[in-house]
């Protein structure tokens, strides 16, 4: 079993005891997320940590979206509880990059391919998303890559 995914468990297990209701309801909703991809196609295998974290972010990515939808319904209480829920899992990610440090791999990424001009979007997107590796969300990747092709 991988790291994280042992962390995920012994943190229920934590939260059970602790009736901590909030963490432990968005820690089952997760592993089984993560049982679920362990199990979808020909095959089962074991995730490894880094695709535990991509499931980890698709979740809190759900409950980001969810909260949006909510707040627009004018069901605040349900927004306030998807947006605690996506707080309790980004504590599980890396650190995310902040605007600065986006903007310089942007940036390091932009030169090293020579892109330039909005035709270029894709091939900037490829240079720079390993740089990023799910320390900042595809969108605010895409706009940043975007605002500089722009400006190019």
């Amino acid at each position: 079993m991988t790291t994280l995914k042992t962390t995920l468990r012994d943190d229920l297990t934590t939260a059970i005891k602790g009736r901590d209701q909030l963490r432990s309801a968005t820690l089952r909703l997760t592993l089984s997320a993560i049982g679920y991809e362990e199990t979808a196609g020909d095959t089962a295998r074991e995730l490894s940590d880094d695709e535990v974290r991509k499931v980890i972010t698709r979740e809190v990515k759900k409950r980001r979206d969810a909260a949006d939808a909510f707040e627009k319904a004018g069901r605040a209480e349900s927004a306030e509880r998807e947006l605690a829920e996506a707080e309790v899992l980004t504590a599980y990610l890396p650190a995310q990059l902040s605007d600065d440090e986006l903007r310089t791999l942007v940036t390091e990424a932009l030169t090293e391919t020579g892109a330039s001009g909005m035709a270029a979007m894709g091939t900037a997107m490829k240079a720079v998303q390993p740089k990023v590796a799910g320390r900042a969300e595809g969108g605010r990747v895409a706009a940043e890559v975007k605002r500089q092709l722009a400006g190019s």
